[in-house]
């Protein structure tokens, strides 16, 4: 019996397959005189089958099986699916139900092998800085991995929502993809090589990173079942893991040999903890110590900084930014911003005129999907950012400060507060005249549209208060020499 050769691009050939399964089922051809070959040339059928057959009618999980399969490195995945789908075709509709079934059984651990690497790339990649000061054009940025794999093609798009904002490539053996904030492309395979071995930002988060390490918790085979060593290579603390590692006994002598201390209170590290030092003497300078320290919180794209006049009248303090905060960099230009926007229109506030911040500078998220939740900061992570806040409020003089929602609130006064009983004119700041209303997310949240409409009014009046107390308040006070 002669055997009807189906050639495929080498890789993860998802759409010559296709076209492939729906010929060989159109000619009627079994599984078992089929031979699936993938090779680098463009798709083709070694022999001759009808070009344009119909599409194929299959249960929704049969589909799904086939795009997390396809992508595995082992040869005979084609064959493999091609016969659960003849199978199904020919009346054993519920077959992937059988678990049992060798062919089944293998397609599922395909399917778990390539869903692991996937996972993989995205929490081991690390995007690097691509040229330096010098480079007049906008910031790029490039990754190598490696993936067991042809996974490049399924994982990318979760970089492409990740990091909408930066321009970045990503190298890999078997092929390269670049985001130019629009669109990915995808190109051909690279070496490590061609990504820089590190970036400033890397040399500083090493840094950070030996200096919390803890000698006490080191325990090389439990990190290497969490994360296994070929990835280390990728990781910018890896390298510095082994002396750390070696060194561990001589830095548990020495904590042991230290004197006991007493805990102080909590204060920003690193490049944060410079501030204190550098007392940055515009909004300028500030901004520029919290965008090169990194988020507190995992995930962040970039810290969104305040927005408006560093002199102005009234200063609006929210939660933290949000998704399209975090993309843009800019505060309040998501939904509950341009409900603000418009809020503060009607109550006779020009957004040009007022300054806008939140209480934590970075976004803090789940991840469901594609979709990135809003995750409430914990109080330990307002308080890592009040002193930066604090400043800000030192620098700019406002007459008069608008806390939106509890956690501005917290971060403020340093106080859980109901915004319901606290709600209008407040003295809790100790250093400038307050105002606590809603957040304008909260207005969103509401299901009844009878209940939003009555909340809206209410903000709105709360706004027209804010403008005629930000009118009437005392000049501000003089900055101390």
């Amino acid at each position: 019996m002669a055997l009807r050769q189906v050639r495929l691009v080498a890789g993860a050939d998802l759409d010559g397959f296709r076209r492939a399964v729906r010929a060989l089922v159109a000619a009627g051809v079994p599984p078992e005189e089929v031979d699936w070959i993938a090779a680098d040339e463009t798709s083709l059928f070694g022999d001759a089958l009808p070009p344009d057959a119909p599409p194929l009618s299959l249960p929704r999980p049969v589909g799904e099986l086939i795009r997390a399969a396809v992508p595995h490195r082992d040869p005979e995945r084609y064959g493999l699916l091609y016969g659960v789908i003849w199978r199904v075709l020919h009346g054993e509709r519920d077959l992937l139900e059988v678990a049992s079934d060798p062919a089944v059984h293998r397609l599922e651990i395909m399917r778990k092998s390539v869903k692991r690497d996937i996972h993989k790339m995205h929490a081991y990649l690390r995007f690097r800085g691509v040229g330096g000061v010098q480079d007049p054009g906008p910031e790029r940025y490039a990754a190598w991995f490696e993936p067991d794999h042809f996974i490049l093609e399924a994982a990318v798009p979760f970089f492409a929502e990740r990091f909408r904002a930066m321009i970045w490539t990503i190298v890999t053996p078997i092929g390269s993809a670049h985001w130019d904030r629009e669109r990915v492309s995808f190109g051909p395979p690279g070496t490590r090589a061609d990504v820089p071995v590190a970036d400033a930002f890397e040399e500083g988060w090493t840094g950070y990173y030996a200096a919390t390490f803890n000698p006490a918790r080191a325990n090389p085979k439990l990190m290497q079942q969490h994360m296994a060593k070929k990835y280390w290579r990728n990781m910018p603390e890896a390298a510095a893991i082994p002396a750390l590692i070696r060194s561990a006994s001589s830095r548990v002598d020495a904590m042991l040999e230290g004197e006991p201390t007493v805990p102080l209170k909590r204060k920003p590290e690193g490049a944060l903890a410079a501030m204190l030092d550098q007392a940055p003497a515009s909004l300028a300078e500030l901004n520029a110590i919290i965008r090169a320290a990194g988020p507190l919180v995992p995930g962040a794209t970039q810290a969104v900084v305040g927005e408006g006049p560093e002199r102005a009248g009234i200063v609006f303090v929210g939660e933290q930014p949000g998704d399209e905060e975090d993309l843009t960099g800019r505060p309040f230009v998501g939904p509950a911003g341009r409900l603000l926007d418009r809020a503060m229109a009607e109550a006779g506030i020009d957004r040009k005129d007022v300054y806008l911040t939140n209480a934590v500078k970075h976004f803090k998220f789940e991840q469901r999907g594609k979709r990135r939740i809003h995750a409430k900061p914990t109080a330990g992570e307002v308080s890592h950012y009040r002193w930066w806040l604090m400043r800000e409020l030192e620098l700019i003089e406002p007459r008069l400060v608008v806390a939106l929602g509890g956690t501005a609130v917290l971060a403020l006064t340093g106080k859980s507060v109901p915004i319901t009983r606290a709600r209008g004119p407040t003295e809790l700041l100790e250093h400038f005249a307050g105002y606590i209303t809603v957040h304008p997310s909260y207005l969103l949240r509401l299901p009844d549209e009878d209940a939003k409409r009555s909340a809206y009014a209410a903000f709105v009046g709360d706004l027209q208060r804010v403008r005629a107390l930000g009118e009437a308040s005392a000049p501000r006070r003089t900055r101390a020499a």
